[in-house]
């Protein structure tokens, strides 16, 4: 976006799939960025907004139907994004390659990925009251502080995990007035593991994808995972 402004900017991409769903990312005017169109093949609708900082309400300032067909599938799973920028976070990805070693097995690769950051990052409830709009995690600084929010915990994760090559997906969301987040991951012999770890609002937990694909499975773990 080339136009000069002070104001801020932002991306909208209207899922293909779902006309009511869509993705929005920060845009600095003047820069390129990436995005990830993570909802695969299709027709998405790409706008760009710009705010107004008296009412703080969007208007849009240009719009185009993108018809994707996306040569590698994975492609939005494995490469950084704003969301999940792994790009330059040296000490991040030493620390991924360090807990995986020689683990070939994606499952257990997630398994180490998981217990690290669950036991060694604790939960920042003052952050969580105060991050501002439009917060991006740097990851490098969440591992050395040890600390963070759901965005955190999940960013650090998912950018562990792709810099080592495994596919995985970033979700947020609401169930009822409860905040969300699930890490689902691809593996070769389960395909995608939908909610392979995932935050009830309080802590995180790892889904066994066994368990969770169990006629015997409890509700309170399918409210999760569908």
């Amino acid at each position: 976006y080339t136009a000069a402004t002070e104001n801020r900017v932002k991306v909208k991409l209207v899922s293909p799939s779902d006309k009511n769903d869509y993705y929005q990312y920060n845009l600095t005017p003047g820069e390129w960025t990436t995005f990830p169109l993570s909802d695969g093949n299709g027709e998405y609708k790409v706008s760009v907004l710009e705010q107004n900082p008296a009412t703080g309400k969007y208007a849009v300032l240009a719009s185009v139907p993108l018809d994707v067909k996306l040569e590698d599938e994975f492609a939005p799973f494995i490469r950084p994004n704003q969301y999940v920028d792994y790009i330059d976070q040296t000490n991040t990805i030493a620390k991924a390659e360090e807990l995986i070693g020689s683990e070939t097995d994606t499952l257990k690769q997630v398994e180490k990925v998981y217990k690290y950051v669950v036991e060694n990052l604790t939960y920042d409830k003052q952050k969580a009251q105060t991050v501002p709009s439009g917060y991006l995690p740097v990851l490098d600084t969440v591992l050395s502080e040890k600390k963070g929010i759901c965005f955190d915990y999940a960013a650090l994760m998912v950018g562990m995990l792709r810099s080592q090559g495994v596919p995985c997906k970033r979700v947020v969301g609401y169930a009822g007035t409860t905040y969300h987040a699930w890490v689902n991951v691809w593996s070769e012999g389960t395909g995608w593991v939908t909610a392979a770890i995932y935050f009830d609002g309080t802590t995180w937990q790892r889904m066994d994808p066994t368990f969770a694909s169990s006629s015997n499975s409890s509700d309170a773990i399918l409210k999760y995972i569908g």
